[in-house]
């Protein structure tokens, strides 16, 4: 019940970034999800929106507890002391600005460096140093059913706000994707494959998913919103390298599955003509040369049909095959087509289909 109810009110990254974003002065936010899911980048996400803000991150996982702090000898009122001067990353230094500080993999620090920064979670203090009172700071971890390690005692919890990140959707990420110069070919594959997007969690077999990780399952590589960027970078390159090296390459960045599903996809989409090359030049727009990337170009236009894109999809459909003319066809008589009254009256496919009966009659045999 517990689980059920943590996941049915998950929060997306944004909804965490705006949590954060009033409550961090006061309260620290500890964000909890999965790995490769866009946790870290919520400090990037703050930063842009609070200009005021000096960002700080620091990786807690590379820390010891001498690396947060070190003394330093101080005469004060006529006696020797020692002052500690903290770590750069945690930027305790910045004393008239605000800053948001990222405690990133709080779960997998040594157990020394969790308590040294429980100070700083609960006061926003260290040592003798003090926030600007407008300071924010959060930290991530990833889920303990994931098995990497993440762990907090319970008085370390009770200094913050555990919040339960949901894995993004496909849809959450294209909107990304297309601002952050991913690949087309990629977006698309994202678009048309939301289980890539799916949780572990709601998966009752390994092999039920065979892109994601899994916690009950050895897979070196597999798909996240963090590895699928990576793989961008190899498919951008992909006219500088051969079949077999793209494709040993993206098996180690997503996944044998994953990477197998995407260049077949690839290999589809290079013989497809883009939807823009069809709108604005229906007469000249590459025509594919397999079968399977005509009925992607059919799909994906009756998916996609508007009113402005029906003028010229006619023209090009023309120049198709009479199968994939007849599979346009069947598709938009579907009583549950969405567009269909675009299409329908639209005068082009209006003197096509009296002049193609033949094909509707081949559909219905």
């Amino acid at each position: 019940m517990q689980n059920s109810a943590k996941s049915m009110y998950a929060l997306s990254l944004e909804q965490s970034a705006q949590a954060i974003k009033v409550i961090g002065n006061k309260t620290t936010v500890l964000l909890q999800g999965d790995m490769g899911n866009g946790k870290s980048a919520i400090g990037y996400m703050l930063d842009a929106e609070l200009p005021n803000h000096t960002y700080f991150y620091c990786d807690c996982t590379t820390k010891d507890l001498g690396d947060l702090m070190i003394p330093k000898f101080k005469e004060l009122d006529g006696s020797d002391c020692v002052r500690f001067a903290t770590n750069e990353e945690l930027g305790l230094h910045v004393k008239n600005n605000p800053i948001i500080l990222n405690l990133d993999e709080l779960g997998k620090a040594n157990p020394s460096v969790k308590n040294a920064v429980l100070r700083v979670i609960y006061e926003r203090k260290m040592g003798s140093y003090t926030m600007h009172p407008d300071s924010i700071v959060f930290a991530t971890t990833n889920k303990g059913s994931e098995g990497v390690g993440d762990l907090l005692p319970p008085h370390a919890r009770n200094r913050m706000t555990v919040v339960q990140l949901r894995k993004s959707t496909n849809t959450e990420w294209l909107a990304w994707g297309l601002n952050n110069d991913i690949d087309p070919s990629i977006l698309s594959w994202v678009k048309d494959t939301p289980q890539l997007f799916h949780s572990f969690e709601d998966v009752k077999e390994p092999d039920d998913n065979p892109y994601i990780f899994h916690p009950n399952q050895q897979r070196s590589a597999f798909v996240t919103p963090r590895s699928l960027e990576t793989a961008s970078n190899w498919v951008k390159q992909r006219d500088k390298l051969d079949s077999n090296t793209l494709t040993m390459a993206l098996m180690g960045t997503i996944g044998d599955r994953g990477a197998l599903d995407l260049m077949a996809y690839i290999k589809l989409m290079d013989q497809m003509p883009s939807r823009d090359d069809i709108k604005n030049n229906p007469q000249t727009a590459k025509i594919p040369s397999s079968v399977s990337a005509t009925v992607m170009v059919v799909f994906r236009s009756v998916a996609s049909m508007t009113k402005d894109f029906i003028d010229p999809f006619m023209e090009y459909l023309v120049r198709l095959d009479a199968e994939a003319q007849a599979m346009f066809a069947n598709g938009v008589r579907h009583p549950k087509y969405q567009h269909q009254s675009i299409v329908m009256t639209n005068a082009k496919f209006t003197d096509w289909a009296m002049k193609n009966q033949h094909l509707y009659q081949a559909d219905k045999k």
